[in-house]
């Protein structure tokens, strides 16, 4: 690719700012920590009847499952707490 000096130094600037971004990310933590067999069947269910149909699905059976728990005094700032599986 051609260019001139003005052109290369605003793409060094713009390479310098991708990577300061990139650098800069925080990792995504997934709110669940589904396992293998899950994902797996997941992703074939989702090749299946489709991402829609799956995640309304999931959603509808976890909103459900939630439903069930007691949450009214819940703090969603309060650290979290550990069970027996994260000490594993």
């Amino acid at each position: 690719m051609k260019s001139n000096e003005l052109e290369r130094k605003k793409f060094d600037k713009a390479l310098d700012d991708i990577l300061d971004l990139f650098n800069n990310l925080e990792d995504d933590v997934p709110i669940i920590k589904f396992g293998e067999d899950v994902i797996e069947n997941i992703e074939l269910a989702k090749k299946k009847y489709g991402d829609d149909t799956v995640d309304e699905k999931i959603n509808a059976l976890v909103r459900e499952m939630l439903s069930w728990l007691d949450l009214e005094d819940a703090d969603s700032d309060e650290p979290e707490e550990k069970n027996e599986d994260d000490e594993k």
